[in-house]
Parts: structure tokens; C-alpha cells; sequence
């Protein structure tokens, strides 16, 4: 890449770690460049840099630099807990990427306290010999107020709970005026049908129904239906530049940053039982074998029978629970059949070999003050799947109907895998004894389901599932029908979820233009413009979403083990490092066996992914997001 005593000069963009060195990104080059503390200057996280690259025989395995400019600073403001004395205070920011503490004089307090969540604006950027100084312009939270930090952690993204006056005035207006004879003109009135929804016990947002009955051919007649949220958000307005600008609705613990407000999203969006609402429905006719054979899709109006709850559905299904029988007598037939359906379209997912990953997923149970009190794996019961069955397919139907109308669309694209990551997984799995069927630059998603299925139930199922994921591409939307390679279809889109997700919202306009309209070239030219820079915006906005909810799940998990130092637990290696292991426990928990105590004599790690070990918790550091463990033995 350079010659051997000459520096090359490029541009890009600062990661920056809390431990001071950083990684800078270019075009220009493959990896990322790698940065000391002592080459950092006065960089901060997120600056567009120069970097000048060291001659090639200093590098320590990756690309390395020396930052010799700062092109333009990118950090306005910094999330953070507010510290102070009687003269001066600073703030400590929020996560690993922002280093330096923020120097706050005692005029720019703004009645900021000890303790405090807070935001700061920078006054002035650090230099050679001062540190960087600004002017606290909010209150987050007061010291140990509960969801504080939570608040602090999503604020620290840009993300607000709250939304703009006009737009909150728009959402009340749309909630007040309501359901009219006029919103009814054109549609399938399905309000005797026996419709209902099925969501968790906390949720307050109801964006999906559902219906089945059964055809003279004894087929299933499987309705879906999905709130209307265009029939309240116009295109243009204030309400959908800020549900574009949101893209997502973002879920952390007990606190949620909705796309929509809540006018919309809990009331006259939400398909509340016995409430008339605006749908948009898909109804499929499924053989007993799964497979549909005739659709259709219209606008509707439903009043939901029932709001039930996904773990009475899996009692009434899996042990035919007496009192949830006697509950729902009236549609005990029609969950039954819905469950039915399930199973087999789960067996032709399976069959065509659709990735199905049994992932433990934690839930983290806070008391009123906000403390982590325990920690959970969540199941995917009975009619969690059943559900999930459902919007796949109805989703699949709705890609694959506009696919051949050859309009534009928002597909959900999952790209083939890696190559080299694929080698890796080969490698890995060879390792422990299971071959990853198909030639070295291609894999079909049979083969991997394959593996999946193969260590179901066995002590290493967890570790291959997390290994096949990590060699997985990340899903995203596109303009392009390009496949979902997860799913092993040719044809996916998100179409069930508008009132948390943008890309939903988008389509759901679409497919109402098109069925008014037509296929028209005012409707190709006027979206054409729009689903481009809205895939883009709502693959950033999504991403943005795991980022925080993973911090949010590490800050709990870490505060969770701080009560539990000293303790034992088993676990198996997650993860081999250079710097040591990682260990998850059966809480999902992971924690990170420094290097210095798993190393042998001569100084290797003899330890791999799987192993069974017992440890011990050392220390846990909920605002660097960190827990140490020590071994206290093989599991």
C-alpha cells in the first residue's frame, strides 16, 4: 500500500474508543486505519480527519496513522452525567466513543445538578492545551431518576421521546376527528367477522389482525389485516417528514421512542377490540399444505372480537389450558385452524430451506425505580410463531404481487453471505465435527439450516447458531428485488408493521395509489423519487435502532451482574480473542475472561467456542457497558 519510508496522506472518518486510540475509515482503503492515543491529537469521535500512514513495517497487523488534520468537527452536542464543584463542573459522556469529559463553567450550570443527565453543547473544541468546553442546553434526567440513563443513552443517539408541537397537534387532530362515514367510501366492510389480534401482555400498540376460515375446498381463507396508518398520516406533512426522519419506533426495556405519536399509535391507529378501524388487508386461500393459491388485497374496515395475549393463545394451543377453553370457546375453532395453517407453513419455510435461528433473547425486568431485577429468556411459544408465520407470509404475498406489477417498491433485501465469512464458518464448524455442505464460493441456505437443525438440542446448539449469524450479511431496504436470503425467498417486503416502521408506511401508500389509480405513469414517476431516499433513510434510521437497543441491553446487564460480583456461574465460551475469552451465560449475560488468566505456560489460550466453563464475576461497569469474569472451573 506505501513505500517502505514514505508516509501516504488520506481522508475519513474518526471511531474513536474510550481508551483513547481509534479507528479512521476511508474509500480508499479496504480496512480501517488504526490510530493511538498518542497519534489521536485532538480528534474527537466522529470528525472527518487527515490521516498520514506510518511506513508499513511499524504496522502491528492492520493499516496505522497519525492524525495530522481535522477537516471538520461533527460532535455539536454530548450526552452525559453532569459533575460539578463550587467553581467549575464537566460532563462525563455517555458510552465508549466520546473520550473526553466536557469543561463547563459555573455560569453555562443551567441549573444542572450533581448526578444529572445531561446535554451539552460545545462552546469551544479541545486544542493542544485545553480541553473542550460547552454549555449544558438540557436536563435529561435528575440524578437517580429511574429510566434516566436509558433516556440519556437514546438522547446520546439523538433520539427524543417527544415530538415537535405541530406534529403533536396534527396526531391529536387525526385522534379526535376519528373514524367518518366518508373514510368507509370503497371498502370491504369486515366488521361481523370473527378478527382479532394477538400480541404480548405489555403492548400497547395493535398494528396486525388476523382471521381464518374455511373454503368449500377445504382450504384455509387466511386474513391479515393491518392498520391504515396512511388514512391519518399524509404524505408531506409534519407527521410523515418526522416519521421519515424517525424511521423506526425504538423499543428499550419498559421506555419506548415511537415513530408515530401516541394519538395514532395507541388509539386510532391501534386495532383496539371493538373499535371500527381503517385497514389495509391481504387475504390468502392456503391448501392444508401451505401453499396459497389465490390473494387478494384491499382496503377494509375491521372491529376487532378480541385483544389476546400470546402466552393464553399457547396455553389454550399447546395444553388446552381449561380456563383460557373456556375463556375463548368462541374462537377456540379458529385458533386452532390458525395453528394448523402454521405448522405447515413453518414446514414448507423448513423444507425450502428458510433459516430459522433459536436464539435465547433476554428479557430484563426492572422494578419502579428502574434496577435490573432479573434476567430471562424469553420464549417463542406457540402462537408467537403462529403469528410470525402469518406476517412472513402475508408479506411475502404483497412483494411478490407488486413485483410483477412492476411498480416502484421498498423490498426487505438479505443478501447471499460472505465468502470469506462462509470460510470461516466452514472452518469452524469443521472443528467441531460438522460439515457445511456446498462448494467453496457458494452456500445455499438449505445447507445452513442443515447445521441448525442438526445441533438442535445439543450442548453446542447455541454457539453454531451465534457463529452461522455472524457469517450472515445484514438485512436492509432496497428499491431492488433482490431476494431474502435468510428466508430463502425471491420475494419479501415489510408490509405488517406502519405504525412502527416507515418502510410499511411507504408501501402501504403505494399499494393504495395503485389500487385507486392504477399503474399509471404519474404514480411510477411521483414514488420512483420517494423509495429510493426512503430505503435509505429507514436502513440508517433501523440500524441506529439496534445500536441504542443494544446499549441500552449491555448498560442492564452489566448494572444486573454489579449485584452479583463474586458469585459462580456456568457458561459456555462465546467468543476467543487475542485479549482473552468470552463467556455467555444462561442469562445471555456475556462477560469477557481477560487474557492473562485462561493463558498456559507458553502463553496459549486453550480454550474454543462451546467449552464449558465456570466462572466467577469479577467486576461490572454499567457505563462502559462491561463485565469481567474470572475461571472458577470447567462447566
Amino acid at each position: 500500500m506505501t513505500k517502505k519510508n514514505k508516509r501516504k496522506t488520506l481522508v475519513g472518518t474518526l471511531s474513536k474508543h474510550r481508551k483513547g486510540f481509534g479507528f479512521v475509515s476511508c474509500e480508499e482503503t479496504e480496512r480501517d486505519i488504526f490510530i493511538s492515543s498518542s497519534s489521536m491529537g485532538n480528534a474527537m469521535n466522529g470528525d472527518t480527519v487527515e490521516v498520514d500512514l506510518i511506513p508499513e513495517y511499524l504496522w502491528k497487523g492492520s493499516p496505522e496513522g497519525i492524525i495530522t488534520k481535522i477537516l471538520e468537527r461533527k460532535t455539536a452536542e454530548v450526552t452525559g452525567t453532569f459533575e460539578k464543584n463550587k467553581k467549575y463542573g464537566f460532563v462525563v459522556p455517555e458510552g465508549k466513543r466520546q473520550t473526553e469529559d466536557i469543561f463547563v463553567r459555573k455560569k453555562d450550570f443551567s441549573g444542572a445538578q450533581k448526578g444529572d443527565k445531561v446535554v451539552v453543547k460545545i462552546t469551544k473544541y479541545p486544542d493542544k492545551y485545553n480541553s473542550a468546553e460547552g454549555r449544558i442546553t438540557e436536563i435529561i434526567s435528575r440524578c437517580g431518576q429511574p429510566g434516566g440513563d436509558i433516556m440519556a443513552i437514546a438522547r446520546s443517539y439523538g433520539m427524543r421521546d417527544t415530538f415537535p408541537s405541530r406534529v403533536n397537534a396534527q396526531a391529536k387532530a387525526m385522534k379526535n376527528r376519528g373514524v367518518q362515514i366518508e373514510d368507509l367510501k370503497g371498502r370491504k366492510d369486515l366488521t361481523d367477522k370473527i378478527v382479532f389480534t394477538i400480541d404480548g401482555a405489555d403492548s400497547k400498540d395493535f398494528d396486525d389482525a388476523v382471521s381464518i376460515e374455511r373454503t368449500e375446498k377445504g382450504n384455509f381463507l387466511l386474513g391479515v389485516h393491518i392498520a391504515d396508518v396512511t388514512a391519518y398520516v399524509q404524505e408531506d406533512s409534519p407527521l410523515d417528514k418526522e416519521a421519515l426522519k424517525r424511521g423506526t419506533s425504538v423499543y428499550l426495556m419498559d421506555q419506548v421512542i415511537p415513530m408515530l405519536p401516541k394519538a395514532l399509535s395507541n388509539d386510532i391507529c391501534s386495532l383496539n377490540p371493538g373499535k371500527d378501524r381503517l385497514t389495509l388487508s391481504v387475504t390468502m386461500e392456503v391448501t392444508p399444505e401451505g401453499v396459497v393459491v389465490d390473494h387478494g388485497i384491499y382496503e377494509s374496515v375491521i372491529r376487532s372480537k378480541e385483544r389476546l395475549v400470546y402466552d393464553d393463545v399457547s396455553d389454550l394451543l399447546e395444553n388446552d389450558d381449561e380456563a383460557m377453553t373456556g375463556r375463548y370457546a368462541h374462537i377456540k375453532e379458529n385458533l386452532k385452524d390458525m395453528d394448523a395453517l402454521a405448522l405447515a407453513l413453518r414446514q414448507r419455510r423448513k423444507e425450502r430451506g428458510s433459516l430459522d435461528f433459536d436464539l435465547d433473547e433476554a428479557h430484563i425486568c426492572l422494578d419502579e425505580k428502574g434496577v435490573p431485577v432479573s434476567i430471562e429468556c424469553t420464549q417463542r411459544r406457540s402462537a408467537n410463531k403462529m403469528i410470525e408465520e402469518f406476517m412472513l407470509l402475508a408479506n411475502e404475498t404483497v412483494a411478490e404481487h407488486f413485483y410483477w406489477l412492476e411498480v416502484p417498491f421498498i423490498y426487505r433485501v438479505h443478501e447471499k453471505p460472505d465468502m470469506e465469512k462462509i470460510g470461516e464458518l466452514r472452518l469452524f464448524l469443521s472443528g467441531v465435527g460438522i460439515v457445511l455442505k456446498g462448494i467453496s464460493d457458494s452456500v445455499h441456505p438449505k445447507a445452513i439450516s442443515a447445521v441448525i437443525e442438526k445441533v438442535q438440542g445439543k450442548p453446542n446448539e447455541r454457539v453454531v447458531n451465534y457463529a452461522a449469524l455472524r457469517a450472515m450479511q445484514k438485512a436492509y431496504y432496497g428499491t431492488a428485488c433482490d431476494g431474502h436470503f435468510g428466508l430463502a425467498l425471491k420475494y419479501y417486503c415489510h408490509f405488517t408493521s406502519p405504525i412502527r416502521r416507515y418502510p410499511d408506511l411507504m408501501i402501504h401508500r403505494i399499494i393504495k395509489a395503485i389500487l385507486k389509480e392504477g399503474t399509471t405513469g404519474k404514480n411510477i414517476k411521483h414514488f420512483k423519487k420517494r423509495v429510493a431516499a426512503a430505503a435509505e433513510q429507514s436502513s440508517e434510521a433501523e440500524r441506529l435502532a439496534i445500536n441504542v437497543e443494544r446499549d441500552v441491553e449491555k448498560m442492564k446487564k452489566a448494572e444486573y451482574m454489579t449485584y452479583h460480583i463474586g458469585e459462580i456461574f456456568d457458561g459456555i465460551v462465546s467468543g476467543v480473542k487475542d485479549y482473552g475469552i468470552y463467556v455467555q451465560l444462561e442469562n445471555t449475560v456475556e462477560g469477557l475472561v481477560r487474557a492473562e488468566h485462561v493463558e498456559d505456560k507458553e502463553g496459549r489460550i486453550n480454550y474454543k467456542l462451546g467449552d464449558s466453563v465456570r466462572i466467577m464475576v469479577e467486576h461490572s461497569d454499567p457505563d462502559r457497558r462491561e463485565i469481567d469474569f474470572i475461571i472458577a472451573g470447567r462447566g
